[in-house]
């Protein structure tokens, strides 16, 4: 549905305006929501500086603005003092970090997604079953890191391509599951799955999907404006998983797209001949950078926006025990 929020212009003027659709949901989900919360409450408990250790999204502004309050990001936990708390983030942290935090007695607040957390538990449950993991994902982010280091080395083995799945030689012997990294293409994981469910019929799955409800969400909704428009723009982090997927989304439904951080990003060229621009926010962009590009758009061109609602998002996560009394 279609709820139009600018204020009506002459009628006149409605053949130069640019129409903009802005897809909903967008931006922050309940992960990244409760991430940061967890690091707003640290700083009010311990007061700075926090220790947070890689970035607790993957959004600039978001990171800069914890820094702003007193909170230091780091990558190692090599680089936390003796004697202050330290959080890990959303993505989630190989087993061997905790453990290294206990045996040097730091306070450790773990802002791990419960969606990622879960998937953490389905790969022990697989384990102990004695099941080898075919884990799909992109090798070297966080997420992927901090999954397959829930287990010993040799346990899980990556995936990242239809093209992965014919070539993998599986351990001789030993049953096959699977699971999936939480931010993947929705459409890319489905024929991974299916190639994987035609190679190894006995393969068993998760009992419901591993990608989680905010990406899915965020590319059906850019799925149902890119057909609409002559371009789409998309706040994010380059190293944003789900956002960079969102560009994916809309460029192989023919639309051009491209990926911005803040509204200084956005060219005037990208804006001139078209009539339609459709504008959407990765899970780690808050409003505010959405409502900033908004802006730099209308610094280019008279426009008019729309919402375009395709599900609404209710989820909320608890916090962590012991910082549930401090957001009371």
């Amino acid at each position: 549905m279609n709820a139009p929020l600018a204020t009506s212009r002459p009628d006149s003027d409605k053949k130069a305006d640019l129409r903009v659709l802005i897809a909903a949901p967008r931006g922050f989900c309940a992960g990244v929501d409760r991430a940061i919360r967890i690091v707003e409450l640290a700083l009010e408990r311990f007061g700075a500086p926090v220790y947070v250790r890689h970035e607790i999204v993957h959004n600039r502004y978001v990171v800069d603005s914890l820094k702003a309050k007193g909170a230091i990001f780091v990558e190692s936990l090599d680089k936390v003092p003796d004697g202050v708390p330290v959080v890990f983030s959303a993505h989630g942290v190989p087993k061997a970090v905790p453990a290294k935090a206990e045996a040097r007695g730091l306070d450790y607040i773990d802002a791990t997604c419960p969606l990622v957390s879960k998937v953490h538990r389905q790969a022990e449950r697989a384990h102990e079953a004695g099941r080898h993991i075919l884990f799909i994902g992109h090798a070297g982010h966080p997420e992927v890191i901090g999954t397959l280091g829930q287990l010993p080395e040799g346990a899980m083995t990556l995936i990242e391509s239809v093209d992965d799945v014919a070539r993998l030689d599986p351990p001789k012997g030993v049953e096959l599951s699977y699971l999936t990294q939480t931010t993947l293409s929705v459409d890319d994981t489905r024929d991974m799955i299916t190639a994987l469910h035609h190679r190894f019929p006995d393969i068993v799955g998760p009992r419901g999907e591993d990608i989680c409800y905010a990406t899915s969400n965020r590319q059906q909704a850019v799925k149902a404006i890119a057909g609409l428009c002559d371009r789409v723009i998309v706040i994010g982090a380059p190293n944003s998983s789900n956002s960079v997927r969102l560009v994916e989304v809309a460029e192989r439904m023919g639309t051009p797209a491209h990926l911005v951080q803040r509204g200084s990003d956005i060219r005037g060229e990208w804006l001139a001949d078209i009539a339609t621009l459709g504008i959407t926010a990765g899970a780690s962009a808050p409003e505010t950078l959405v409502r900033e590009v908004i802006d730099a758009v209308a610094a280019h061109r008279p426009m008019q926006e729309e919402v375009v609602v395709t599900a609404e998002e209710k989820m909320i996560f608890k916090l962590p025990r012991g910082l549930e009394a401090e957001s009371a």
